[in-house]
């Protein structure tokens, strides 16, 4: 049997050489604080396609100066943005990766100097500032940020878009009833939670026809939180609304112990997976690639994403097949002689 992990993966017009994905992961490397690529992030990005990542995915991505998690993060907020965003796409896909942009606001965790804002007048904790409650105004220009967003990012040259709906960052607050104490018609009810996300699906996909992927926290560990069984509703929703895959996360809304272990999440994403009938992708403490083949082929997941992992080891993937027994090609300059 050949190993799924290094078999092709197609969604819409795009196709990945195989199920690895880069996660995501928040760098804060932008020394000039302004939000653009600097020569870190070229190499940084770059390594992992030259390693044989089959989508690299950028960190998440400010639509706002004001949803930046910290004054470090990369933007995507004015097309001057652009110019350091194309290039990087240029230089992974040179070496056969696909490319995928999260975009992202930080709400009532941004780190930033000034105001900020989330759906409730609630801190995350005793040491983070206390956000302003958002208005409807504020909620109609955040959809238009991230549409503004996405258009940048299609511009750049990205194949993908994954919208950060985890992690209790703004879109996560919104869905979840122990960030959102709102009594209008984005809070309450599990519709009216999501009301949000819909928004911002439904103005990315106004300017935007590629695969569109949804990151989630499928747990709130918290006993009054949410968990994947509530994430099989809105995934539905999030599959009628016109997203492709869901990208299975947990935690970080509220402060909480979460107990981990290799593939502690992978359970969320097989219960959403099913139970909204859509594809996923699954992440947390997977670092070999027994491990990875075994999630593919019992059906639980239909990408794996690799973090940390991909930190320590940019050829992680050349690791994986030497495990699977699955021959990668070399580089052409591998064989050239003196």
């Amino acid at each position: 049997m050949s190993a799924l992990l290094f078999s092709p993966y197609s969604v819409k017009n795009v196709t990945l050489k195989n199920r690895i994905v880069m996660s995501p992961m928040c760098m804060y490397s932008c020394q000039n604080e302004d939000g653009k690529v600097e020569n870190w992030h070229l190499t940084h990005y770059t390594s992992r396609a030259v390693g044989q990542v089959g989508l690299i995915m950028v960190e998440a991505t400010a639509v706002t100066p004001q949803g930046r998690i910290s004054v470090n993060d990369l933007g995507i907020w004015s097309d001057e943005h652009i110019p350091g965003l194309s290039r990087l796409v240029s230089m992974i896909k040179e070496h056969g990766s696909a490319t995928a942009i999260q975009l992202a606001h930080a709400g009532r965790k941004a780190t930033v100097p000034g105001e900020i804002a989330a759906p409730s007048a609630i801190a995350f904790d005793e040491k983070m500032k206390q956000p302003k409650e958002m208005t409807k105004e504020d909620i109609k220009q955040t959809v238009l940020a991230f549409q503004e967003a996405a258009k940048r990012a299609k511009t750049a040259g990205f194949d993908i878009i994954e919208l950060h709906g985890a992690h209790g960052y703004l879109l996560n607050e919104f869905l979840s009833p122990l960030s959102n104490k709102r009594t209008d018609e984005y809070g309450g009810s599990s519709e009216n939670r999501y009301r949000l996300l819909k928004e911002v699906i439904e103005s990315v996909k106004e300017v935007w026809d590629g695969p569109l992927f949804v990151r989630i926290s499928a747990h709130d560990y918290h006993e009054e939180g949410l968990t994947a069984e509530d994430y099989m509703t809105f995934g539905k929703w999030m599959k009628r609304d016109g997203v492709d895959l869901i990208d299975v996360s947990s935690g970080a809304v509220v402060p909480a112990r979460i107990p981990t272990y290799p593939g502690y999440q992978v359970k969320f994403s097989e219960t959403v997976k099913y139970g909204a009938d859509i594809d996923t992708g699954t992440v947390g403490l997977i670092t070999s690639g027994l491990h990875a083949e075994e999630i593919l082929q019992n059906g639980r997941a239909n990408l794996i994403f690799i973090g940390r992992e991909l930190l320590r080891n940019p050829y992680w993937p050349r690791t994986a097949a030497r495990e699977l027994g699955v021959e990668i090609k070399a580089p052409a300059q591998y064989k050239r002689g003196w």
